[in-house]
């Protein structure tokens, strides 16, 4: 066998593998029917909405939750010293609905993070049996609220999570956004997560992370990670080390978010907590190699290929054939994604570029950790509030 037959060989089963996981994944991930709101018991649920500067979507995230169906809601909003018009907006909210109150601010404490501290103070004096923690940018159907509950209440979880449906409109956003789904699902064992209470066989989406009350000040609520800018992944961790469960469900019908708008966004927002969703620069060096043969290379080989193939119609071999079948996994693994969670073709077609920008995001996010630099909207990891820049 040549080198380069050998080397197709390892891209396709980098490719492969976590395509097979995948698909595998995608039948685990189920949407939850929430039936009909009047039948049966009505939860408590307290939505908690840290704020900082969202005077573009505060109003219409805290109105998606009040028309929650199905369950009793309050929505608590800790305004992170916004220098915007969300003080405003939020003053009138609760003159309107006495289901809304704002949490009064206090000082951020040394080496807590900003939204950490926010989500901290809303749940300890949250009224509900269930919180939900969730974004400003995020949009909650009716049946949200209802369908988390159900989806813990089915599986005897604790805390369930789910990825939103990511609304899209750029090339950057299309190419990087998306590939939350493919990360989460060619990658987490899904049943591991459900067959037992490993802390690393867990994960979340910081947009909707709900959680039972006591479940949440039983394993140390926010505090246990307050330095964090990742608490999709420390919250269910913190839950399962207080040995309970937690789980994910398909909230695509139901949940929303238009996350990032262009490509600087979608780079600082990613770059703030890419590494610390990994954990390890071991595991960052074994995704990146990963990625690189099972994703970027085999499109690279098969462009070149297609290349010399019209200027002296060379015949493929073995390592031409073994590359178009590696990008032919990834692609059908993506045309499913797009179908299922609602993503643009774009998003299938520009796979290759995607996974080579989230791992250069991925390093430098690395960078901006090992320096102490990673920050979001004006605040470092660890509370410090930022200069202007000049």
């Amino acid at each position: 066998m040549s080198w380069q037959s050998l080397l197709m060989s390892i891209a396709f089963a980098c490719s492969v593998l976590p395509a097979l996981l995948g698909a595998i994944n995608l039948r685990r991930y189920r949407v939850i029917d929430a039936g009909s709101a009047a039948d049966g018991e009505r939860p408590t649920v307290t939505v908690c909405v840290p704020a900082r500067n969202e005077e573009n979507n505060i109003e219409a995230c805290v109105r998606s939750a009040l028309a929650s169906t199905g369950v009793d809601v309050e929505v608590l909003v800790h305004d992170d010293a916004s220098t915007d018009a969300t003080p405003a907006i939020l003053a009138a909210l609760c003159e309107e609905d006495a289901r809304v109150r704002v949490v009064e601010r206090e000082p951020l404490p040394p080496g807590w993070n900003g939204k950490q501290w926010g989500c901290q103070r809303m749940g300890l004096v949250a009224a509900g049996d269930w919180l939900l923690f969730t974004d400003a940018d995020v949009r909650l159907a009716p049946s949200a609220l209802r369908s988390a509950w159900l989806a813990a209440r089915s599986g005897g979880s604790a805390l369930v999570s789910t990825v939103p449906r990511q609304e899209t409109g750029s090339w950057m956003e299309d190419a990087v956004i998306p590939l939350i789904h493919f990360v989460l699902l060619c990658y987490l064992p899904f049943g591991q997560m459900r067959s037992t209470l490993r802390p690393a066989a867990s994960a979340g989406c910081g947009q909707f992370l709900f959680v039972d009350r006591r479940a949440w000040r039983a394993a140390g609520g926010h505090g246990t990670f307050r330095e964090s800018m990742h608490d999709g992944i420390k919250l269910p961790r913190a839950v399962r080390r207080a040995g309970l469960r937690t789980d994910l469900f398909d909230g695509t019908p139901v949940v929303s978010c238009r996350m990032y708008h262009g490509a600087a966004a979608v780079w600082r927002g990613f770059a703030k907590n890419a590494f610390e969703g990994l954990g390890s620069f071991g595991l960052l060096l074994f995704v990146t190699v990963v990625h690189a043969l099972g994703h970027v290379l085999p499109a690279a080989w098969i462009a070149w290929a297609l290349v010399q193939t019209l200027i002296d119609r060379r015949a493929w071999g073995t390592p031409e054939w073994l590359a178009l079948a590696a990008v032919v996994a990834s692609i059908m693994l993506r045309l499913a994604f797009m179908l299922r969670f609602r993503q643009s073709m774009r998003s299938v077609l520009l796979h290759p570029i995607g996974i080579a920008v989230l791992t250069i995001i991925q390093w430098h996010s690395a960078w901006l950790h090992i320096t102490g630099r990673r920050s979001w909207k004006g605040r470092s990891s660890g509370g410090a509030t930022l200069p202007a820049a000049g």
